[in-house]
């Protein structure tokens, strides 16, 4: 009954409440759309690394061995012996690991000395592995491959030569122009630090600082730090507590998700800003919903008098308004989710193929129920001002009447 009512009194003044409607639609759509935002940004932060049990390097705090060594971000403060690697990486627990070594840049971008099983065993997202857009694996000693980003940004091909500079970004000092690099792999975007950074041997860092450039199997003094990957969960405790206790050289090791953790917990006050703005927004749709509510009153004179005069009594009346603002909330987040869906499957494609972002959230999740709600609440509240003036106003108006 009063929605049925409602329908035919907002049919009545399509003009006004149409724009009544769009308003709510794109406050709901700017927040719902920080909302995902955050809630992807979230997820992939926290997927910048996947399936590694834990990061080891030196003994330089939990957030600056993840800085470094996954997001290529900072210096470490000492290396790992070779040997050190070598007898805690045969511990009976550890199935696989992938050394780390940084000191060189190119162009702006890290250079990342690695193994091959750095392509077999590193995950990000949901445990994706990495791949290859074209090329291989490393082919021999000078073979570079480049994350998604640097090829794009670098105009990098398949067989193009490069050169390495000894130093990291902005303090770099010596180029290695005698030993140039050979590009034989591309990788595929992930929308993960891997994009921006160029992977090249181990043996291929050592032959560029002097090394004998003739073997392949040339072995560095030491390395920055290395991923473990074991062979069950449950030794993930027993193993880290062997490494921080290790009495040949001093070295951490950390367990990577609980370092995301609070390192997101850092670096997450952007998202309360941009949903603080996304609130006043909304915020303003509903209170141009009311003050659209209440300049009609005047017009609704007779309207009000009318089903005053037929027995409605003033919580009918109440119920009414509160009845028109539910439909206009309810048809602007009708619009909203609508555009948020289709928005997203329009735009997934290309953030996959240039950014390698990966849209795995759903537009209707718990917390964005829990937030409609709040809207809901929020605009019966707002609703609750015309409606009042609506009751007041059938009082004096239905007098007339008679």
């Amino acid at each position: 009954m009063f929605f049925k009512l409602a329908w035919q009194s907002l049919m009545q003044r399509k003009g006004s409440v149409s724009l009544a409607v769009l308003s709510v639609a794109i406050s709901l759509i700017l927040m719902l759309g920080i909302e995902q935002l955050r809630s992807h940004t979230k997820n992939s932060f926290s997927r910048t690394v996947s399936g590694v049990d834990l990061i080891v390097g030196a003994p330089t705090g939990q957030l600056n061995l993840l800085l470094y060594s996954v997001f290529h971000i900072g210096n470490a403060s000492n290396h790992i012996s070779w040997d050190s690697y070598q007898e805690l990486t045969h511990l009976p627990q550890v199935r696989w690991a992938i050394p780390l070594s940084l000191g060189d840049s190119h162009q702006g971008y890290r250079v990342v000395g690695t193994s091959t099983g750095f392509l077999d065993h590193y995950r990000y997202g949901n445990k994706r592995p990495l791949e290859l857009s074209t090329g291989q694996n490393f082919i021999d000693t000078f073979s570079v491959i480049l994350g998604a980003e640097v090829a794009r940004e670098l105009n990098y091909q398949l067989d193009d030569t490069l050169t390495l500079a000894h130093g990291l970004v902005g303090t770099r000092f010596t180029e290695h122009g005698e030993n140039p690099f050979i590009v034989s792999g591309i990788l595929k975007p992930t929308g993960t630090p891997v994009d921006r950074a160029l992977y090249v041997s181990l043996a291929g860092l050592e032959a560029v600082h002097g090394a004998d450039a003739e073997h392949d199997d040339l072995v560095p003094n030491n390395i920055t730090a290395f991923l473990l990957g074991l062979n069950s969960p449950i030794a993930t405790f027993q193993v880290q507590r062997k490494i921080n206790e290790y009495s040949k050289e001093p070295l951490l090791a950390i367990l990577p998700g609980i370092a995301l953790s609070e390192l997101w917990q850092i670096s997450s006050g952007i998202e309360k800003v941009l949903f603080f703005v996304s609130a006043m927004v909304v915020l303003a749709a509903l209170l141009g919903l009311c003050i659209l509510l209440l300049s009609t009153m005047r017009e609704r004179r007779l309207e009000i008098a009318l089903l005053r005069t037929v027995g409605s009594g003033p919580l009918f009346l109440f119920l009414l308004i509160q009845a028109e603002a539910f439909l206009v909330l309810l048809l602007g987040a009708t619009i909203a989710v609508s555009g948020l869906i289709m928005g997203g499957w329009l735009v997934e494609p290309i953030l996959i193929d240039k950014f390698g972002i990966y849209l795995d959230g759903v537009v209707i999740g718990e917390h964005t129920i829990v937030l409609l709600a709040l809207v809901l609440v929020s605009t019966l509240i707002v609703a609750a001002i015309p409606a009042i003036s609506a009751c007041r106003q059938s009082l004096g108006d239905s007098d007339l009447l008679h």
